[in-house]
């Protein structure tokens, strides 16, 4: 009875959140809940709340913090540099713009929202697909599977939810994916390398002048720049179809992915704060402290340091509390639905119904399997529907067979790049309205790539023992 109940619940979940008939975050706390009352334990639902909460306490800390942190560094302009250097490596070559493409969405994905990153991009890197006529869908997906790639972070989402859900630490599940996921940002520029290529030759080699000549007319257009929710800003900068601004078509700095005149730029700071950003990452990666107390800090000095002036510490915090607030939200509602599920028994039962229908030959291999239906499932379904959903169940059925958490919670990360166009994610709803660009175009082009750096990541994984 407690295996049906807890399919049930979890179809309900999924079902509420695809259809958009409840948030996520009510759906995690009053589905959850109202099965619990249903299978006659309502009594220790207090407790089971609790438990959870107090063990998603750090996971919520890290994804609050480190939110702060990047959205400050956006703030101060630390990867301004950045975008004008891949702007000025891009100049007017097809095979340059689509790798610059790649690498700007994935150092722009570090702050760990898949909005900003697409809003930064796409507004640097627009005007000059659509002057050099460029496809625009090879934009679109070249950034989703960079970020989908780098979404993998720990305070991306993905990685907290799976530590989240199987109660682990983010940084044991994150750290060792490193070299895995590097194979699988490396197969994406050298997908870009090869999709710019292809431009190359449809297209030739322009310069800019050359290329405004052969525009057989101007639209004027406002092209959004800014980091949304990162910096709270945005330029009305005016930048013509062909992507330059009536003073000079020819000037790298008329492509600017960020508004350089923004007033919370500290250029004096800047050595400063990427030192501090390489110092944060570096112990991250050594593990020399827990990763939630690591950004903790770095959020702390970042804010001091830069916003010496409570008014504009205070103004920063608000300018990133809607980013905080949905994150933070989530997990701790998060713990509603992972605390009945285990408390409960039910994940319990649903395990051993899986362990019996798996074949016995691929019970070692949980792991494989898990990373495989991570395509397909986040593709359908939302993070928090496979996350807090479907893999305690696979890792329940794993742990039957030997596979520990970890390598089940690593494997699931494996579908991300594909996940990052699924028609579930917000964000890429922002990346496609901007390029202007067709969902269904969007989508025809993408999945097929998206789910080949998938398999690569699985593979390196694999190879590594990773997985």
């Amino acid at each position: 009875m407690l295996t049906i109940l807890g399919f049930v619940m979890i179809a309900t979940f999924l079902v509420l959140i695809m259809l958009k008939k409840m948030s996520p975050i009510a759906a995690l706390v009053l589905i959850p809940a109202l099965f619990c009352v249903f299978v006659g334990k309502g009594a220790h639902l207090g407790d089971y709340v609790i438990d959870g909460v107090s063990s998603l306490a750090p996971t919520a800390a890290m994804l609050m913090f480190a939110i702060v942190y990047f959205g400050v560094m956006i703030d101060v302009g630390l990867f301004d540099p950045i975008v004008r250097g891949i702007l000025r490596f891009c100049r007017a070559d097809p095979m340059r713009i689509v790798v610059g493409t790649a690498l700007l969405a994935a150092i722009v994905s570090l702050d760990g929202d898949g909005s900003t990153t697409f809003m930064i991009t796409v507004s640097a890197m627009y005007p000059l697909y659509k002057r050099l006529k460029m496809s625009l869908v090879v934009m679109t997906g070249v950034a989703a599977m960079a970020n989908g790639v780098m979404n993998t972070l720990p305070w991306g989402g993905p990685t907290a939810r799976a530590a989240t859900a199987l109660k682990l630490d983010a940084g044991d599940i994150f750290v060792p994916m490193i070299p895995a996921l590097l194979v699988g940002l490396l197969g994406v520029v050298v997908l870009a390398y090869v999709l710019g290529l292809r431009e190359r030759r449809r297209l030739g080699v322009l310069t800019l002048d050359e290329a405004l000549v052969k525009e057989k007319a101007e639209e004027t257009e406002t092209v959004l720049v800014g980091a949304g929710g990162g910096t709270g800003t945005a330029s009305g900068k005016h930048t013509t179809a062909t992507g330059g601004t009536d003073a000079d078509a020819e000037d790298d700095d008329d492509f600017q992915g960020l508004d350089p005149n923004r007033p919370t730029l500290r250029p004096r700071l800047y050595w400063f704060n990427a030192l501090l950003t390489v110092a944060l990452l570096t112990s991250m990666i050594m593990e020399l402290l827990p990763i939630p107390v690591l950004f903790l800090l770095g959020a702390a000095l970042a804010l001091s340091v830069n916003f010496p002036h409570i008014p504009d510490q205070k103004a920063r915090l608000a300018a990133h509390a809607d980013n905080v607030l949905n994150v933070s939200g989530m997990v701790f509602a998060a713990a509603v639905f992972t605390g009945v599920l285990q408390g409960t028994g039910m994940v319990d039962h649903m395990a051993e119904w899986m362990v019996d229908v798996i074949p016995e030959g691929m019970g070692p291999h949980m792991a494989l399997v898990t990373g495989l239906l991570s395509l397909p499932l986040t593709y359908f379904m939302s993070n928090d529907g496979f996350y807090f959903g479907v893999l305690p169940v696979l890792a329940e059925a794993g742990a039957a067979h030997g596979v520990s958490p970890l390598e089940m919670a690593r494997a699931s990360l494996v579908g991300q790049p594909l996940h990052m166009s699924s028609p579930l994610v917000p964000a890429v709803y922002v990346l496609v309205g901007m390029a202007r660009v067709e969902f269904g175009d969007h989508t025809r082009f993408v999945v097929k790539w998206a789910a080949l750096i998938c398999l690569l990541i699985l593979a390196a994984g694999i190879l590594f023992g990773i997985i």
